[in-house]
């Protein structure tokens, strides 16, 4: 972390040397380059999840559909089957690949956090997409060595759930770093499309050769986020403390790190270097406990909110292909490249739900809106949705914005602004933490929706919208109280900036 010299890795040189950029200021440049790097990252964590949803219609079929001729020698009627999953109860055997890897994501998201606010984020996020390139391609090995033991799925899909972990903390705070609140929910909005991004670019991977050879849909995009790992370690610049930006300008000063008390983010100070009147170092305020992140108001009320949103949001993310394919029979390939509307919608839903809470600076009350008409559209959905292909677009982009418009603006603008809350007094330490207790809580949730799906549906799929539609009651309820006092706020007529940034509701409740 050099003093006034750009930094010796990748992206001081490619940045400071490209004659098209030197005109802007470094601090924009760098602010640039680690929006594009972040939301390229982290949609390629997404983009190597997504191939388990694509790929499980494959390895349980309906073999009597197909065009192949059996082999001789067998009369069963699952010959085209992946075993194990050539069972009766595949459903529950889904299930548990899905619950391995969200079960152990949820359980190491809470440490994950602690880990990101004490070692270098760029050396933790590469490490963390490297190993995820790897147990993700395993999963795909396993094709072509001809493994049936469950357990295999299993180990794997545990293995990838934790070091998985490592991706979001480090980019949220990395963000959180480099953008202050001033249109942080539009910003973080548009960014936050990465998830949306990956899942869809995931699909169409996984789609090419579900059908063909399942296991590259897995080796192609554990390659790709293998690489992007590589890309992190030589261009990421985790925070503006990193940087000595104001000694090209002034040589006579000596740049000395401060924390902003209004964001939390890293700033720049110059005091002017002389021997005469020696400076002590500032001391660094320490990282925070768990328990202390779990005292800063809103934290818990955000938190509780996702853990039934994202239920709902990954419930779609590992069954909506599987349901396609059951309900309106469509092929692999075509529910796959169906489901991606949801995520269309996902990314239109999250950069409006950003734009909304910048308008009315009300986090909470745009998620419980956005919940709210969310319940019956998934209602509608399960209904008629699949009536007819204009019906299902329009419906999946729709729910898809209702649905995941509130998830994104949670895990990103609103833990942006619990982590670097006024109660922190400028430590900038805490935003990691927050943002893995968040996403932890969430992450529950997320197990807990594709499980209980799996071991629903064989009693119908309308027994498991119902099961969405009451999370996403559940999910609106948690905010009731922020949302509350931001309504009381409000005037009769017109719209009046009541501060409610998440976390205020010690503030507000009374007002």
């Amino acid at each position: 972390m050099g003093s006034g010299v750009l930094p010796a890795y990748g992206s001081g040189l490619w940045v400071g040397s490209c004659p098209c950029v030197q005109s802007l200021s470094p601090a924009l440049m760098y602010r640039g380059l680690t929006l594009v790097l972040t939301f390229v990252f982290y949609a390629s964590f997404h983009l190597s999840r997504k191939p388990i949803s694509i790929v499980k219609s494959e390895l349980h079929t309906n073999c009597s559909s197909l065009e192949k001729i059996p082999p001789n020698d067998t009369n069963s009627t699952t010959w085209c089957d992946w075993a194990p999953f050539d069972q009766a109860n595949y459903n529950e055997l889904f299930g548990a690949l899905d619950n391995a890897f969200l079960v152990a994501y949820a359980i190491g998201m809470f440490i994950s956090g602690i880990f990101g606010e004490r070692l270098p984020l760029r050396y933790y996020l590469s490490g963390g997409m490297v190993l995820s390139g790897l147990f993700t391609s395993l999963f795909g090995l396993a094709y072509f060595w001809e493994i049936h033991v469950l357990w295999y799925y299993i180990i794997i899909q545990i293995c990838n759930g934790l070091v998985q972990t490592t991706g979001w903390p480090s980019v949220v705070t990395c963000v959180g770093n480099w953008f202050g609140k001033g249109k942080r929910g539009l910003i973080m909005g548009i960014w936050n499309s990465h998830t949306s991004v990956g899942n869809i670019l995931g699909s169409l991977i996984a789609g090419v050769w579900v059908s063909s050879a399942w296991g590259l849909s897995f080796i192609v995009p554990g390659i790709i986020i293998a690489i992007m790992g590589i890309v992190c370690f030589l261009f990421l610049v985790e925070c503006e403390c990193e940087l000595g930006l104001d000694a090209s300008s002034q040589p006579h000063k000596d740049p000395e790190v401060t924390l902003s008390a209004d964001d939390g983010s890293c700033s720049r100070e110059n005091t002017i270097d002389s021997s005469e009147y020696p400076k002590e170092p500032a001391e660094q305020p320490g990282a925070i406990s768990f328990l202390g992140a779990l005292r800063i108001p809103g934290v818990v009320e955000f938190s509780l909110c996702l853990l039934f949103a994202k239920l709902v949001s990954y419930t779609f993310l590992y069954w909506l292909p599987l349901y396609i394919v059951n309900v309106a029979h469509f092929s692999a390939k075509e529910a796959g490249d169906l489901s991606t509307l949801f995520d269309v919608g996902g990314i239109l839903g999250g950069i409006l739900a950003g734009l909304i809470s910048d308008y009315t600076d009300g986090r909470a009350t745009t998620c419980c809106v956005m919940l709210i008409v969310a319940a019956p559209m998934l209602f509608l959905y399960n209904h008629v949705g699949q009536n007819g292909i204009g019906s299902s677009i329009a419906m999946l982009i729709v729910c898809g914005a209702l649905v995941n418009g509130p998830y994104a603006l949670i895990t990103t603008a609103v833990s942006a602004d619990l982590g670097t809350h006024e109660c922190l007094k400028g430590n900038a330490k805490a935003l990691s933490t927050v943002t893995a207790i968040i996403d932890g809580t969430g992450s529950v949730g997320a197990a807990l929706g594709p499980l209980l799906a799996g071991l629903i549906s064989p009693t119908g799929w309308n027994n498991v919208f119902y099961m969405l539609i009451t999370a996403d009651i559940l999910a609106c309820l948690g905010l009731c109280l922020i949302s509350q006092a931001k309504c009381l706020a409000w005037p009769a007529f017109g719209w009046v900036a009541a501060k409610e940034r998440p976390g205020a509701v010690a503030r507000s409740a009374g007002a």
